[in-house]
C-alpha cells in the first residue's frame, strides 16, 4: 500500500483545510456537505455521541456559532492508498486555556472525499 501518495496527500489537505474554515465560520451547509451521508457515519463530540449523518446534520444545525475561533496546533494527515485517509489535529479555542484534539477518517465516495468517522475531546 502506497502512503502519502503526493497528489492524493494534497487533495485530502485540501479539503480539511476546507472542513477547518467551514468550522470556524459556522458554515452549515460545507459541513454537512463534507460528512459522508450515511447511518453508518459517527461523531463522537466532547459532550456528545452522534450516530448517522442524520444526527450530526441535527447537531450542526441546532449548535451555537458563537466561540468557535480556533487555533491548530500540530497537524498529522495521512493517506493510504488513493482512497482512505486520517486527519488528526490539536486545535485552541480562543479564550481557553484548554487543549483540544480532532481525529477524522476520511474516504474518497463518488461526491468526493467525506468524513466516516471524527472524534473531538478535550485534555484537562
Amino acid at each position: 500500500m502506497d502512503i502519502n501518495i503526493p497528489d492524493v496527500l494534497a487533495e485530502v489537505t485540501a479539503v480539511f483545510e476546507r472542513y477547518e474554515v467551514a468550522l470556524v465560520t459556522n458554515d452549515v451547509a460545507v459541513l454537512d456537505e463534507l460528512f459522508w451521508d450515511s447511518p453508518h457515519t459517527l461523531r463522537y463530540g466532547a459532550t456528545e455521541n452522534l450516530y448517522g449523518y442524520d444526527a450530526i446534520r441535527a447537531f450542526r444545525a441546532g449548535r451555537p456559532s458563537a466561540g468557535l475561533a480556533r487555533t491548530l496546533g500540530k497537524t498529522v494527515i495521512t493517506t493510504y492508498g488513493r482512497d482512505f485517509a486520517t486527519a488528526n489535529t490539536e486545535f485552541f479555542r480562543h479564550g481557553s486555556d484548554r487543549t483540544g484534539r480532532q481525529s477524522q477518517t476520511w474516504l474518497r465516495t463518488p461526491e468526493g472525499w467525506r468524513v466516516v468517522a471524527a472524534h473531538v475531546s478535550l485534555l484537562a
